[in-house]
């Protein structure tokens, strides 16, 4: 039985693939291989619904499932998301977006300005009347834009027109969903939208596995901007086990990991081929109280009253807890708005310091007078014993815990600390605003951090009177602070917006609804030999992943297919008790190597075996040419 011709030179030119293997690298041949980009992170996922995600992981998936609006650059600035360009009105109370030509979603459906439109009304309906959309993270973003309607003239265009002059449309966290998936998902029933794998989006990678322990994304075949490397991303899960996932990292089981401990990562600067990171945090971790004022929620009236508060704020060592716990990777916290937003933070007056003799007196004075025991009573005399929960998702939460029970201890004030599940702690026990009432929140205090991005305003707003119920864990009111937030959105000037804020700062602080323990650097790790092209977000002093957005992961190369230059350096930290300390030193970009320079014979046997290729072909065509040739011959 006579074998077709094509099966005879797929055969010659398999064997000669096969001689040609072996005469290059054996990692330049991935066959049916994917490559795998591994992620590690102390959180799981709580939602893949971007509207129902309250944690870090949750904005990394979603912004690699969706494109923004607008998305974030190198160093956070504007560039093309889902609209490639955009103009502001000369009144500058409207914006133009186009809609790049020709995008699709994930699943080939045609991705257009009515995907815009859908997904801005949902949130524009949703916050009517201090509505919430989902959990309320992404409110925000529209709502003190000062937006009142979003149109699309036609399939490219966006308008979308606001009350006042604004400039946040540009940098807005609000992902782009698609209508075809979500139209019949309603501002009342989005907190029942799964949002299922296999995820649909205009993103580099979607989802389309997900798992209590892990969620795998593969590569967006419709992607309208640079492919990343990486074939698949699984972002891998260790609540309560950051030892696990160093470990794993070290077994080279992981190729990046977010916020190890301290002690881990001062192990993994000396490792060979890896790339530690310590870079200035654009959040901070706070101990804050439940101020509720309205009955029920927290054990004590006298976590209502501002000079109780500040009186324990003289009893937190901050520098101790920055020495001991954070092994020195971080600075003291003052203010809702960190340092690393360098335009608008500004230090309070009163800085309040460690002393155990004036937070005795200070409670003295308030009215809190000790007990038999020695135990504060309130003012309704009931001995104070405060509830101090913590995440099981980073173990400084609970060692903060047990420095905090001595020092409080030493003022009378007696603490019960309990480490909870991370979910748990936010959907069933203390942080959930619908048990047993909307904002009467079951809680004395809790260390927790929040993380913010470019704009203040994410971090400024969860303290506004208008976030109780929603993303406020504080419960906190006070109507100067609501006024002068509304007054810096309203701002004409960068230096009227700050100086509204440098007023906010000052009353936060006096105030204290939270006591900021610490601006704690971001602790990232990776290794440079299975992927090149790493780089930080911000370029000086950030870090690949776990910023704004998804760029980094479309900038990651084939390490296996280059050859990185010389760095003097691939690890840096800051300076020992700073918020940031010398810029990172990252090795520069990887270059391919030089397969045609002078004196190297690989051009050459390349050149000899394609010849030799083309030649068998030409002799099986040609015979079987002669073949069909005889036979009609005959």
């Amino acid at each position: 039985m006579r074998s077709p011709l094509r099966a005879k030179v797929a055969r010659t030119i398999a064997a000669l693939g096969l001689a040609l293997a072996s005469l290059l690298p054996a990692a330049s041949v991935r066959a049916k291989d994917l490559l795998t980009l591994r992620v590690g992170t102390v959180e799981s996922l709580d939602s893949l619904n971007p509207f129902e995600t309250a944690l870090n992981v949750g904005y990394e998936v979603f912004t690699l499932n969706y494109d923004l609006l607008v998305s974030f650059g190198p160093n956070n600035e504007p560039v093309p998301g889902f609209a490639d360009k955009w103009t502001q009105s000369a009144d500058q109370l409207s914006w133009t977006f186009h809609i790049r030509d020709g995008m699709k979603w994930s699943d080939g459906v045609p991705a257009t300005s009515a995907d815009v439109v859908y997904t801005y009304n949902l949130e524009l309906t949703g916050t009517k009347n201090d509505g919430v959309v989902g959990l309320g993270y992404l409110d925000p973003y529209l709502k003190d834009s000062f937006v009142t309607s979003v149109t699309a003239p036609d399939p490219s265009t966006v308008v979308i027109t606001s009350s006042r002059p604004t400039t946040k449309l540009t940098h807005s966290y609000i992902p782009i969903v698609p209508e075809h998936i979500w139209k019949n998902v309603t501002p009342a029933n989005i907190d029942n939208f799964a949002n299922n794998v296999p995820v649909v989006g205009t993103g580099p990678y979607q989802a389309v596995e997900s798992t209590s322990e892990y969620v795998r994304m593969v590569r967006n075949p419709n992607y309208w901007g640079k492919q990343g490397a990486a074939d698949e991303i699984v972002i891998q899960y260790y609540p309560s086990a950051p030892d696990t996932m160093v470990a794993a990292f070290k077994n080279n089981e992981l190729d990046y990991i977010h916020s190890p401990s301290a002690e881990s990562f001062n192990q993994l600067k000396t490792a060979k081929n890896t790339v530690a990171l310590a870079s200035e945090g654009n959040g901070f971790t706070q101990l804050n109280y439940n101020t509720y004022t309205k009955g029920g929620g927290a054990s004590t009236t006298a976590l209502q009253d501002p000079a109780f508060r500040q009186a324990l704020g003289y009893a937190i060592d901050k520098p101790t807890l920055i020495q001991k716990v954070l092994l020195s990777y971080g600075s003291p916290g003052t203010t809702q708005v960190p340092p690393w937003e360098k335009a608008w933070h500004t230090d309070p007056n009163d800085v309040r310091t460690f002393d155990i003799a004036k937070a005795n007196t200070m409670l003295d004075a308030a009215g809190y007078a000790r007990g038999s025991d020695g135990t504060r009573i309130d003012k309704q005399g009931k001995p104070i014993n405060l509830r101090l929960y913590t995440p099981n998702t980073d173990p400084s939460y609970a060692k903060d815990a047990q420095f905090i029970q001595g020092w409080f201890g030493q003022v009378g004030i007696k603490v019960s600390a309990q480490v909870l599940d991370e979910g748990t702690l936010v959907t069933d026990e203390a942080l959930d605003t619908t048990k047993p009432a909307k904002g009467q929140l079951d809680y004395d205090m809790v260390i927790w951090g929040w993380v913010g991005d470019p704009d203040p305003n994410a971090l400024l707003q969860i303290l506004t009177t208008s976030s109780i119920g929603s993303t406020s864990d504080s419960q906190w009111s006070n109507a100067q602070y609501d006024q002068l937030y509304d007054q810096q959105n309203q701002a004409a000037t960068d230096a009227d917006r700050k100086a509204a804020m440098d007023q906010m700062q000052q009353i936060f602080y006096d105030q204290a609804p939270y006591d900021i323990l610490y601006y704690d650097n971001n602790l990232d790790a990776y290794h440079t030999d299975k992927f090149a092209g790493w780089q930080n977000q911000p370029v000086v002093g950030g870090a690949p992943f776990f910023q704004d957005g998804s760029i980094n992961y479309t900038l990651l190369t084939d390490a296996t297919l280059a050859t990185p230059a010389p760095s003097a350096s691939v690890n840096a930290e800051p300076t020992a008790g700073s918020s940031s300390g010398p810029a990172a030193s990252v090795a520069p970009a990887p270059v391919p190597t030089d397969t045609g320079s002078s004196g190297s014979p690989l051009p050459l046997i390349l050149g000899v075996i394609a010849i030799a290729a083309l030649l068998v072909v030409f002799m099986l065509l040609t015979r079987r040419r002669r073949a069909a040739a005889n036979e009609d011959d005959e």
